[in-house]
């Protein structure tokens, strides 16, 4: 009886030591994820000016921009927890022209998002550089675009902050280049410039 009981406490604390931890669920998983780590749905609409070009004409446009940004691609994490990632970013664009010869414009862009995090993941700054192509219903009007088929050229930086564990809120600067590449002579480029802001959600 006297070497049963220690036997059997060796052999119970041989169990509980070699015990499972219990698995992370994955509802509870996801929520540790930082923003960076999930897909982002981007709403943004803004106002631009016209700040140069080929065009005479005086421009103002108003964008509306749909966005998509999927989990990082590339990533650096510093000591202190921040982190520098690159993500894609895939976008569908419409813009009311308030003032020039045209009335709209839809297109499609692309581009690569640099994004700098701060470690507890509650806000970013960003920049993107890309472009894509798109419609406008151009009205053969000299010095307007000279045909529906119109190219887009476009940078943006900004910060967001966060408002909600899922939601942030963005506010940052655009430019805008729009051309036909030269497929009209002449081909009356228009370049410009101002604001956005919008929200994201993370899932």
């Amino acid at each position: 009886m006297k070497i049963l009981l220690p036997l059997l406490s060796l052999l119970a604390s041989a169990a509980l030591a070699g015990e499972a931890v219990p698995a992370i669920s994955p509802t509870v998983q996801h929520e540790m994820l930082k923003p960076w780590q999930q897909n982002s749905i981007d709403l943004e609409a803004g106002y631009l000016w016209k700040i140069g070009g080929d065009t005479p004409l005086d421009y103002e446009i108003a964008p509306v921009i749909l966005s998509w940004r999927p989990a990082y691609q590339l990533h650096h994490v510093f000591n202190s927890g921040a982190a520098i990632v690159m993500r894609s970013r895939f976008a569908a664009i419409g813009q009311a022209i308030t003032q020039g010869p045209e009335n709209h414009y839809f297109g499609l862009m692309a581009a690569p998002s640099l994004e700098f995090w701060n470690p507890d993941g509650t806000w970013s700054i960003y920049g993107q550089i890309g472009g894509g192509l798109g419609w406008i219903d151009s009205q053969g009007v000299t010095g307007g675009q000279g045909q529906d088929l119109t190219y887009n050229w476009f940078a943006a930086a900004g910060v967001s902050f966060a408002v909600t564990e899922k939601v942030d809120f963005r506010v940052g600067a655009m430019f805008q280049h729009l051309s036909n590449r030269g497929a009209t002579d002449p081909n009356p480029g228009l370049n410009s410039a101002g604001f956005t802001m919008g929200v994201s959600w993370d899932f």
